[in-house]
């Protein structure tokens, strides 16, 4: 663990090549992620967590996105489909309790799922709120446009992942709902006034911040720093995320390959790790980059690897449930996506 470098990595396929392995075992990244194009059926991926992690010597963090909706990673058969935020958000406007146990169910049956795989972290919850006009990129992957709504979700959603044994990761630190553009493809500025995300954006993360883990957004914010995106702004991560908002939790960036953010890989890297995240994101295996991204990230060390510590620490403690049971429960409640 000390010796590990601060970024999480993806892979290129279904199971780890050769220069992969060599890869993983020289650069030591802390963590992993998985998208679509590395599932295929059950077996294969528990196999490949097991390869990942034998790479490092070490039960080193498995993430996915598994939200629901239309950012599922792992879909049906393997698993059923789930319903996005939205869903939740609209039974929580009918029957409030309904909503929330939907929510912890929706959570803890993922928790189910994913540890089947050896995939102990879920991104997951969304606590973006979306303003009229804002990009389709958070959309229904939202809870609602009323921020306490969205924080009395967010917060059973995470606590249906730990009952599991999986940690959540907040996101998009301190909010994307005020994305007018997509970020995987431009870069969003944000207008509003500090007032207005005080008032805002900033309430569920606020309301969330003992969380263990956090994921910045690709945005600027013009009335905090109107020359740098959140996730490369140390005026955002000091200033609102660590004392505004309170949160002293393990801040990863934002998937460092997406295009709002400017430079080479390896520039976006060392601005990211300059900029106050203790990990730097990438997600999408190939391999150049990778490299350059490696280059450029440090040792976990300090603050970050005590917060690094603590994650992994709090991985993998799942209470009991009857799964079944469960399952039924949420299935009776709402339809599946």
């Amino acid at each position: 663990m000390t010796d590990s470098k601060a970024m999480i990595l993806g892979c290129s396929g279904l199971k780890l090549t050769e220069d992969e392995k060599a890869f993983y075992r020289n650069e030591r990244p802390w963590g992993f992620i998985l998208f679509g194009r590395n599932i295929s059926e059950p077996q294969q991926v528990a196999d490949l967590t097991a390869e990942m992690r034998d790479c490092v010597g070490r039960k080193a963090p498995v993430l996915i996105d598994q939200e629901g909706g239309r950012v599922q990673r792992i879909k049906p058969p393997i698993l059923q489909a789930y319903p996005s935020a939205a869903v939740i958000g609209a039974l929580y406007d009918e029957d409030r309790e309904k909503g929330l146990r939907a929510a912890w169910l929706m959570s803890r049956l993922h928790a189910f799922d994913l540890t089947r795989f050896g995939i102990d972290v879920d991104c997951l919850p969304v606590l973006d709120v979306p303003v009229e006009g804002a990009s389709n990129v958070i959309g229904n992957r939202a809870y609602g446009t009323d921020p306490l709504k969205v924080a009395a979700l967010g917060k059973v959603a995470a606590d249906g992942l730990k009952a599991g044994g999986v940690l959540p990761v907040m996101k998009h630190i301190p909010g994307h709902g005020r994305g007018m553009v997509d970020s995987h493809h431009d870069l969003p500025v944000v207008e509003a006034s500090l007032s207005e995300l005080e008032a805002h954006d900033f309430i569920p993360f606020a309301a969330m911040k003992d969380e263990l883990m956090g994921m910045t957004c690709h945005l600027v914010f013009k009335a905090i720093d109107p020359d740098n995106p959140a996730t490369t702004s140390r005026k955002v991560i000091d200033g609102i995320i660590r004392e505004k908002l309170g949160f002293d939790g393990l801040l990863m960036s934002d998937d460092s390959s997406m295009n709002a953010l400017k430079g080479t890989l390896g520039e976006r890297a060392a601005n990211i790790a300059a900029g106050g995240c203790d990990i730097v994101l990438h997600c999408n295996g190939v391999m150049d980059e990778m490299t350059a991204v490696a280059r450029e990230v440090p040792a976990l060390a300090g603050r970050a690897l005590e917060r690094a510590q603590k994650v992994e620490a709090a991985i993998g403690a799942a209470t009991d449930g009857d799964e079944a049971a469960l399952r039924a429960e949420f299935n009776a409640m709402l339809p599946t996506a």
